[in-house]
């Protein structure tokens, strides 16, 4: 079985089902991968807050927090949490619900072309060094199989909304992991 299947599955990671998802819309090219941030409840890891939230199962009373979150419908491809444990919630070929109202090189709706990867953290907080090494990874499988020509952060495509994934994402790292992508995003 190869690393990452036609459908844009990877063999190593957790496979969580969201139900938010949808199709590209036709004849759409995988071009972008946008990184994010996310911790549920916030600054708080290892809980399963963030599966939930993506599932549509998350209890909204059991966090002060998650009150903001009710009635929100959102998911990313992938999670990588702070151990680099890898869950998947949708397949790469379908549409996650990761960017929101988003724009790159003034093409509008990037979940359409996107491949969303949340990283289990906070903006004021270092991501584990396990995450950069599981990143690297997807990196690596997502461009054998798709033609990535950017690689972003959430704050890139929706700067008005969003901050993630934050001041401490070492976009170097990110960069020596991006090889031949156009653009990389971030500080520095």
């Amino acid at each position: 079985m190869p690393e990452i299947d036609d459908f844009g599955v990877v063999a190593f990671a957790k496979q969580v089902v969201s139900p938010n998802l949808d199709q590209r819309p036709a004849g759409t090219d995988v071009s972008l991968l946008v990184i994010h941030g996310i911790s549920l409840p916030p600054s708080e890891f290892h809980g399963d807050g963030i599966e939930r939230f993506f599932c549509n199962t998350l209890d909204h009373s059991s966090h002060p927090y998650y009150g903001d979150l009710l009635g929100i419908r959102v998911s990313a491809h992938f999670l990588v949490r702070r151990d680099g444990g890898v869950v998947q919630f949708v397949p790469c070929a379908n549409r996650a619900w990761h960017a929101g109202l988003s724009s790159w090189r003034g093409i509008e709706k990037c979940n359409d072309f996107s491949i969303g990867i949340e990283l289990e953290g906070a903006d004021d907080i270092p991501y584990a060094a396990a995450q950069y090494f599981s990143l690297s990874n997807l990196i690596a499988l997502v461009k054998a199989r798709y033609l990535i020509r950017d690689i972003v952060g959430h704050s890139d495509v929706a700067p008005d909304r969003k901050s993630d994934p934050g001041p401490m994402l070492d976009w170097a790292a990110v960069r020596s992991m991006g090889g031949a992508c156009r653009q990389l995003r971030g500080p520095g």
